[in-house]
């Protein structure tokens, strides 16, 4: 099948869905010049593995750095803006206004870019909680009340434990409403859209897996292959960016009569 009529069948498959789910992983946010987890270190932090600054064990035995690495991760996104993958995922809502973005990335493009229901399976860059959830899991610690705590990292002002970013680190559970709802969604969909994902974490990477086996068509949009090609009903080659709309246009032109 050719690019375009790989293009005009998902356009087919993604208009006739009764439950469209979409998953989206790093490589979207990619296109927006948010580095991948491992791409994220570079000048000073080039010497450093990911996971050991990525975990709760290493923010006990350094929060400084730990929190200076997020902090030099959140100033990147700050940066970033909303690709046309992005804005393109939030316009299909015309046609499914239920629709339900479960994503990987813990930026909040997709909200910026339209999209109503994002579900973050790891967390969001941008928020803080206590590290000991003093108040229950997750203790959410707003940007004013440690706005004057110069302290790196700032104390959590209910109990003074240390605040640290709202995601999921290394050996953290996900948090289980989140990760059930995920999964509640892939058992009952009939499409999920699977976007710029390696299919390489889990649980994340079984979702699409789940959707199969309950009878879902999976549509892949990654310029590599990944895990999830193996036993994708369609695989279309290239980024979301310049996919996704191509599909909604296609979308627009089928005849609904």
């Amino acid at each position: 099948m050719t690019d375009k009529g790989k293009i005009i069948e998902t356009a087919h498959i993604l208009k006739g869905a009764q439950k469209l789910v979409v998953l989206t992983g790093a490589g979207v946010s990619k296109e927006s010049g948010i580095p991948t987890f491992r791409d994220a270190l570079e000048g000073l932090w080039a010497k450093f593995d990911p996971q050991e600054l990525a975990t709760p064990q290493a923010f006990r035995r350094n929060p400084k750095q730990v929190w200076e690495w997020y902090t030099y991760r959140r100033n990147l996104a700050a940066q970033a803006e909303p690709n046309p993958g992005h804005i393109a995922l939030a316009q299909l809502e015309q046609y499914h206004p239920q629709l339900v973005v479960i994503t990987q990335n813990i930026d909040d493009l997709h909200e910026q870019a339209g999209s109503h229901d994002v579900i973050h399976l790891h967390g969001k860059l941008m928020e803080n909680r206590c590290f000991k959830e003093c108040r229950g899991y997750p203790t959410i610690i707003t940007a004013e009340q440690i706005a004057d705590d110069e302290h790196i990292p700032p104390h959590c002002p209910y109990c003074g434990e240390y605040v640290r970013p709202n995601v999921v680190w290394f050996g953290e559970m996900l948090p289980a409403a989140v990760l059930e709802r995920a999964q509640d969604l892939a058992f009952h969909c009939d499409v999920m859209l699977v976007i710029g994902t390696s299919g390489l974490v889990t649980p994340a990477a079984s979702l699409p897996l789940w959707a199969k086996q309950q009878g879902a068509n999976i549509v892949e949009v990654n310029p590599d292959d990944s895990m999830i090609t193996r036993y994708a009903n369609i695989k279309l080659d290239g980024p979301s960016g310049e996919i996704i709309p191509k599909v909604l246009e296609a979308m627009s032109q089928i005849d609904d009569t």
